[in-house]
């Protein structure tokens, strides 16, 4: 087979591993989301404290070597790089996946808010993996971020959680050269598939 095709056949089995992996599993406790139709606001935190990243074992052995090589390139543009790197989590991560979350479950009254104090119920977004993907023009591929939702009440018991595993992110038209561009768009399919996960149970109501 030409390499054409064989890259072509790959994209193709990418995408399709993209499809069946993204799907919302509930792990542990309420499916029903019985305890959510009735809270107008629920409290929402990042987790990102440990996941891996592409072929890498760990974050921070993926970070090491971006600083590293960016810098041998340029002075200080591998420093530049990680600050950008971890900075994109409350720029641009965390605010796509609440805006496309509230979004859908707005329509039930129900909202996402960071730091929300007195509420009933914590939403915890937990990230397991981040594939950054690449786009250099001639050839790309979409990042994939998957994540753990983990919905505690007051007294930290544990009422659901949830995982979802490599949701794809890019941009229509190929504009996501940028590697924070892509992985938000991850997010915000997440946020968005997340609701839209909840709102189906609880319509049901």
């Amino acid at each position: 087979m030409e390499k054409k095709g064989i890259k072509l056949l790959l994209f193709f089995v990418a995408l399709s591993s993209f499809a069946f992996s993204q799907k919302v599993m509930l792990l542990e406790g309420d499916g029903g989301f019985d305890f959510i139709v009735s809270q107008p606001v629920v409290n929402v935190q990042y987790d990102f404290s440990d996941y891996r990243v592409g072929e890498f074992a760990s974050e921070e052995d993926y970070v090491n070597k971006k600083v590293t090589e960016g810098n041998e390139k340029e002075d200080g543009k591998g420093d530049r790089w990680k600050e950008s790197w971890y900075g994109a989590r409350e720029r641009v991560y965390q605010p796509k996946f609440e805006k496309l979350f509230n979004k859908v479950l707005s329509k039930k009254g129900v909202s996402i808010e960071q730091g929300e104090e007195g509420v009933e119920y914590t939403l915890t977004v937990k990230t397991t993996f981040i594939e950054p993907g690449f786009n250099i023009g001639i050839a790309s591929r979409p990042s994939a971020v998957s994540f753990e939702y983990i919905f505690t009440n007051s007294d930290g018991d544990v009422v659901a959680r949830l995982s979802q595993k490599m949701v794809p992110g890019s941009q229509a038209m190929g504009m996501d050269f940028d590697t924070s561009t892509r992985i938000s768009e991850s997010y915000a399919k997440a946020g968005k598939m997340l609701a839209g996960h909840i709102y189906k149970k609880i319509k049901k109501k």
